[in-house]
């Protein structure tokens, strides 16, 4: 296979993955290095596009996302994987298959499947947040915090979670201020916890953000402008779910500081899903995973299913 292919009507392969960023390329370099017939379905959106940049992957600092997905796709094209870029939109599991459809009318079959379709980000309503996300506005000090260390900082409270972020976040600067957006988010106790750690807090609403020509200045309020230079917000990070809930696979809640915090599958250590042959890895599974342990986690599922794939042929070859 080359490193991008064309949707046929059917194809049967080793393993299809179904989702092609750091952990779906992973996984299947894995298999393709030991010779595995496997085949990627992508669409090219990466939950970190709009980021300049990943951070915190040794040897790969500061590499933009795209390019990151670039080097693995020419990688695993190297070996003899392929990516194909169409939507998997459904999937069916077989006892010794599982079937992906493509919604351009494609079929794909695997004797295992591994999804790694990511994860999408929720943010609060505030006008501006969203064209901001990856840039102005962040919510992981290990990604983002070095890059905003020393500038004004406002935390976005929408919960309790707001207290952990700014000790996180005045490990990088003191210019830190809390806004309530959330008038439940914090509590007596945590207002006077801040206060006595020196970090300010000021009621909201933010009912916007202030940018120069994509360059955010501020954080609208109700009583005025608040200098910011960088907006931390805590994001629901719900998993890309469609095809594991097409296979049967549950989706649970994540609750972290009493509030929800992610939605994602269930899997064993190995990757394992609770329905046979189908597999998932990444932030589908592991919502919190930073780059390089999405990246860590796609290759383990692929080397699992490498050895699965060995056991069956193996009894194969045993009972005939």
């Amino acid at each position: 296979m080359s490193a991008s292919l064309q949707s046929p009507a059917r194809t049967e392969v080793d393993v299809v993955v179904v989702g092609g960023g750091p952990a779906g390329l992973s996984a299947a370099t894995v298999l393709a290095r030991s010779r595995r017939d496997v085949v990627v379905l992508d669409t090219g959106q990466p939950r970190n596009a709009p980021a300049d940049g990943v951070h915190a992957f040794l040897g790969h600092d500061a590499v933009p996302p795209q390019e990151l997905l670039a080097r693995g796709r020419t990688e695993l094209g190297g070996y003899g994987g392929g990516v194909v870029e169409v939507e998997a939109v459904g999937a069916v599991a077989h006892p010794d298959r599982v079937e992906v459809r493509g919604a351009d009318g494609s079929t794909w079959v695997g004797r295992h499947v591994v999804v790694t379709t990511g994860a999408v980000d929720r943010l609060p309503d505030v006008p501006g947040l969203r064209e901001q996300w990856g840039r102005g506005v962040i919510h992981c000090p290990y990604c983002h915090g070095w890059e905003v260390r020393d500038r004004h900082v406002v935390i976005l409270a929408t919960g309790a979670a707001a207290v952990h972020q700014a000790g996180l976040f005045g490990q990088l600067t003191d210019r830190l201020t809390v806004l309530v957006h959330d008038p439940s988010a914090l509590d007596a106790a945590a207002r006077e916890r801040l206060g006595r750690l020196g970090v300010e807090v000021v009621d909201g609403p933010a009912t916007g953000l202030v940018e120069c020509e994509g360059v955010l200045h501020g954080v609208e309020t109700p009583s005025g402008v608040l200098r910011a230079e960088a907006v931390v917000v805590a994001s629901v990070v719900e998993a890309r779910s469609q095809v594991l809930e097409d296979l049967g696979v549950e989706v649970v809640d994540l609750e972290v500081f009493g509030g929800l915090a992610a939605r994602h599958v269930q899997v064993d250590p190995m990757g394992r899903t609770s329905v046979p042959r189908v597999w998932a890895a990444g932030n589908v599974a592991e919502p919190m995973a930073q780059v390089v342990m999405v990246a860590a986690s796609g290759t383990r599922v692929g080397a699992v299913v490498n050895a699965e794939l060995v056991a069956e042929d193996q009894e194969r070859r045993l009972a005939g």
